[in-house]
């Protein structure tokens, strides 16, 4: 038994979470199919077809490689692409001028993507006016900030109101998922995760039908040489904004709403089979949350998770490069008395840290986040004494010189007979969660996110995730109240203001 201290005065069994069958075959850790309804989609996969790549250069390679491989069709999901990306513009456009029967599908985030000056639809025109009927962009506008509010907000500040967040990386049967943007920085010193599937017919499949829908609530990327077709466009210099939807654009939540959920019934069908010649070990499992049409699937599960884990002894490692844990998350993280490791990034690993503006207070307004959610661990009896000595939770920022960090998501642990929070029983996790989601406020109300829980009966794979575990970890410094009452993690008055009228687009 491993005895909690504080006032968490609850005995957690050390029952393992990936149960043996009487056939000699295990199972998936139980309560992860308990608390998915049984419609939802699952996606049942070999071990040996993932790859888990550790650093920003492989990303990019990668990315290049399924780019150059392409057949059939390339379809790609990201915040925006970076106005320096010659060469993955050049790779596209070259790839679609050798197969004839290819076609491209890009959505992004309109906001982002649509800055004033250069910006990623002016250096998307060329393969528009090149492959005018095989390659499609399409630019997600969050209806969050509509009417008369999204003509006074400045354009700075406008992706504050919620942007199309999800990342997808896919060529015909393969895809990528990660939570990097394309961006020179997330291919060389900004640290994320970065997961490959290989021969996944059913998953691309579902990645392109998700698109799809999305698609179908967003704009049209066109050059001013095409006529838009609706009066629901707008026309900057060289290109035009077409409206895909036969919805008008500002009443569209409850019919994406009620297509979305569609998505998921029907989405079933594409499920993959077991196989009875090699027995898939490995599944997938889908979670949208898009707060702004009142889907919320991660909601409801990782609350529910995150109890069961507790209840079966596990632990749980998390972390976010923009760590501001949702509310609901943190109840269900403490009221369990869960055991957790967290990692956050550092001041200086923050993407905005050295900003000039209202910018630069963000790594400071993630110290006053730290600090707050550490008042609560500390007052449920979860911290342990002033050397951390009997924790239930630590809090750890990760800093590499030079580098920022993006990563996000979770790993579960299988029960351990040890009390230690380092105590992490071989051969690794056996479920994670990763995709898009930050696991903040932002990302469960304004953003939409795609993200995805694997869970893994084979040992390989679980050594592998340890192994990612690890490589993230190594940089990390076990931080508590001393750290933040230091001079230079001063929060100032204004920045406390801040978070005050703006705190929920953290």
């Amino acid at each position: 038994m491993l005895r909690l201290a504080g006032h968490c005065r609850r005995s957690i069994p050390t029952r393992i979470l990936v149960n043996t069958c009487s056939c000699g075959q295990r199972r998936e850790f139980a309560q992860l199919s308990d608390v998915f309804p049984t419609s939802h989609p699952s996606f049942s996969l070999l071990s040996k077809d993932v790859t888990i790549l550790a650093q920003p250069n492989e990303f990019y390679k990668t990315l290049i490689d399924m780019v150059k491989r392409a057949k059939r069709r390339i379809f790609i999901s990201s915040l925006y692409i970076g106005t320096e990306e010659v060469e993955l513009i050049e790779t596209l456009h070259r790839t679609l001028s050798t197969n004839p029967q290819l076609r491209l599908s890009l959505l992004l985030d309109l906001r982002r993507s649509t800055r004033p000056g250069p910006s990623t639809a002016h250096m998307l025109l060329p393969l528009l006016r090149a492959f005018p009927n095989r390659a499609d962009v399409h630019l997600f506008k969050s209806p969050k900030l509509s009417g008369m509010m999204e003509k006074l907000v400045p354009r700075r500040f406008d992706e504050g109101w919620g942007t199309w967040h999800a990342k997808v990386y896919g060529v015909d049967e393969e895809v990528m998922f990660s939570g990097a943007n394309l961006n020179t920085s997330y291919f060389t010193d900004r640290q994320d995760r970065y997961l490959h599937f290989a021969n996944q017919p059913q998953l691309a499949e579902y990645c392109l039908a998700f698109l799809r829908l999305f698609s179908s609530y967003s704009f049209r990327l066109l050059p001013t040489s095409f006529t838009a077709s609706t009066s629901t466009s707008f026309s900057p210099d060289e290109y035009n904004l077409e409206w895909a939807s036969p919805s008008p654009c500002r009443s569209i939540n409850a019919s994406a709403e009620r297509d979305i959920l569609d998505l998921h019934s029907t989405s079933t069908s594409l499920s993959t089979p077991p196989s009875d010649s090699e027995p898939h070990d490995t599944h997938l499992r889908p979670i949208i949350q898009a707060g702004v049409f009142n889907i919320r699937e991660e909601e409801r599960v990782l609350p529910a998770l995150m109890k069961a884990l507790a209840e079966q002894g596990g632990t749980l490692d998390l972390t976010s490069g923009y760590f501001a844990l949702h509310e609901p998350y943190q109840r269900a993280l403490i009221d369990a008395c869960l055991p957790t490791r967290i990692l956050a990034a550092g001041p200086k690993a923050n993407g905005f840290y050295g900003s000039r503006g209202l910018s630069g207070r963000i790594p400071e307004a993630y110290t006053l986040y730290e600090k707050r959610f550490w008042q609560k661990v500390r007052a449920a009896g979860l911290a342990g004494d002033e050397q951390g000595e009997g924790a239930v939770v630590r809090l750890e920022e990760w800093e590499r010189e030079g580098w920022t960090y993006h990563a996000k998501g979770m790993w579960l642990w299988p029960a351990s007979s040890s009390p230690s929070l380092d105590a992490r029983p071989p051969p690794g996790p056996t479920t994670t969660l990763f995709g898009s989601t930050n696991l903040n406020s932002r990302s469960a109300s304004l953003d939409t996110e795609l993200s995805f829980f694997l869970s893994t009966t084979s040992p390989e794979l679980r050594t592998r995730l340890g192994e990612e575990v690890d490589r993230l970890w190594r940089y990390g410094r076990v931080v508590d109240e001393r750290e933040w009452g230091r001079g230079e993690r001063r929060v100032r008055a204004g920045t406390r203001a801040l978070l005050g009228v703006m705190g929920s687009m953290m």
